[in-house]
């Protein structure tokens, strides 16, 4: 098959459609694997070929470092995916993360990319050894270190931490994992050897301990990838007790469930995928960011310049059509066509931040917004150069 072959012809809707008829449960899982590879382009059209005819679907990076994972096989494939991701020595017996919740569509088509780095940490791994990484800890470990007061730090970006965390763990600001890394390096400088307040994470610190009051240091992330580069950027940094949730959340919640271990993660888990969030406990750790009530409910503005990522009731789903404002309601639901006329020439979702970060300020422009729309019937009064002129009978 030729290379320009090797890529997805159909547009969302289509494969939405494909998706709906096919007719047999998937299977979703995640793995990755720090290896070198030789030649990662070449390896990705094999593994596109490869994984095509099985019904794979997925968003899959490679690069000389490794290989990073999210997928969805067919379940009735699922051995034979087994089979052939051991055939290659370098992938042989990586272990599988099995998706908690699952409904068959986590993901829409194939996507293999060859990158640079397996995660966009912006580190230069020149300067410090990435193997020299955290204690790996199952589940029963990490929480036993908790008991016995480690500080838990969370490495995933803000918006990932919404819906779900680890009881008491410190949440990093920063929007990326880079800036998560480097806030969390910051904060355990200044740390002192008692954990910080437990309510918001926040650390009042005196001055950087020495090595003798390091506290211990858990790390956890989705999966565990992210934990190999910041447990050995922390190590490099002179933090040297550290340990990481092995399989990450994913795997906890799995060992959890098998061992009949109870659950310091409260909450849900932020995947990246179709599903947004795979429920690991009933607890309900945030709140609406348009009403304030308690929810959970994670997704995207439904408005396609936005696609701004918010918690949202179901109520206020409802009174905003999905969206995050009454600006981005007010576009939503336009005519296709005359929401396709208003968006050229505007930036990308893409080129904005991913998620709210202040809910007041959201509450506050959505009372504005409502009491504008009130007053004058539009917020887009630009919406009368791209409307369609009214055909009136002959």
């Amino acid at each position: 098959m030729e290379a320009h072959e090797l890529r997805n012809k159909y547009g969302p809707r289509e494969l939405r459609a494909r998706l709906e008829a096919e007719g047999f449960p998937r299977t979703t899982l995640s793995f990755y694997r720090y290896v070198r590879l030789a030649d990662p382009a070449a390896l990705r059209n094999e593994l596109y070929a490869e994984w095509e005819a099985m019904g794979v679907f997925g968003r899959i990076y490679l690069a000389n470092e490794g290989i990073n994972a999210q997928l969805s096989v067919p379940t009735h494939n699922f051995e034979a995916f087994r089979k052939a991701i051991d055939a290659r020595p370098e992938f042989s017996g990586v272990p599988f993360k099995i998706a908690v919740e699952d409904d068959g569509k986590s993901f829409l088509k194939l996507t293999l990319k060859v990158r640079q780095k397996l995660v966009a940490d912006g580190l230069t791994d020149a300067v410090f050894d990435v193997s020299n990484v955290g204690q790996h800890l199952d589940a029963e470990a990490f929480n036993r270190k908790l008991e016995e007061g480690a500080l838990v730090v969370d490495m995933r970006n803000n918006y990932e931490c919404l819906v779900g965390h680890f009881e008491g763990a410190y949440l990093p600001k920063a929007e990326t994992f880079r800036g998560a890394i480097d806030e969390v390096v910051d904060m355990l400088r200044k740390q002192p050897a008692q954990v910080p307040d437990q309510g918001t994470g926040s650390v009042d610190p005196p001055g950087r301990p020495t090595t003798t009051e390091q506290p211990e240091i858990l790390l956890y992330c989705t999966g565990g990838i992210r934990c190999e580069k910041a447990s050995a950027w922390l190590r490099h940094h002179g933090i040297t007790n550290v340990g990481q949730l092995h399989g990450g959340i994913i795997d906890y919640a799995r060992q959890v469930r098998a061992k009949g271990l109870p659950s310091r993660y409260k909450g849900q888990n932020f995947v990246f995928d179709g599903r947004l969030a795979e429920r690991i406990t009933d607890d309900v750790v945030s709140t609406c960011m348009q009403c304030g009530q308690p929810s959970d409910r994670i997704t995207n503005c439904q408005q396609h310049t936005c696609n701004m990522l918010l918690v949202q009731c179901e109520a206020c789903a409802t009174t905003y059509a999905d969206c995050c404002t009454p600006s981005c309601r007010e576009i939503h639901l336009l005519p296709e066509e005359v929401q396709r006329e208003w968006r050229k020439g505007k930036p990308s979702a893409s080129a904005k931040m991913k998620a709210i970060r202040d809910p007041e300020a959201l509450r506050k422009r959505i009372a504005e917004e409502e009491e504008e729309l009130a007053e004058k019937g539009t917020l887009h009064p630009e919406l009368i150069a791209v409307m369609p002129v009214p055909q009136h009978p002959q």
